[in-house]
């Protein structure tokens, strides 16, 4: 195989130099999802809450001060400006949704409870 072929196809000696830093990014890739786990899990603590002592799910004001303080964040750690800002709008989008789905279900749960007595 030409040395041009290896390195498209990755099986240059070069690539092997690779593996520690795909070790490293596998490893952080871990730490995200279960972080992102952990933050949907909160979120629903959150939603079950909310519906217990009748709070609205949207909350402008704080997610207003999430999101300033999620770009401020980002900024301190070189993170680009329209990557941050689009990850917090996906991961407010999400965890609004999750919150508002769960709810429903919460005050219909409670409603057929209501309905039965």
């Amino acid at each position: 195989m030409s040395s041009e072929a290896s390195n498209r196809t990755g099986n240059s000696a070069g690539a092997n130099g690779l593996e520690p830093f795909r070790r490293r990014l596998d490893e952080i890739d871990e730490q995200i999802a279960k972080l992102l786990g952990e933050r949907l899990d909160i979120c629903r603590d959150v939603a079950v809450y909310k519906s217990e002592h009748e709070i609205p799910m949207m909350q402008p004001d704080r997610v207003k001060i999430v999101r300033e303080r999620y770009l401020a964040r980002g900024a301190e750690v070189g993170l680009p400006p329209e990557f941050t800002s689009e990850l917090f709008e996906l991961l407010i989008a999400t965890t609004c949704r999750l919150e508002d789905e769960l709810m429903d279900e919460l005050a219909s749960v409670n409603d057929q409870g209501r309905s039965a007595a």
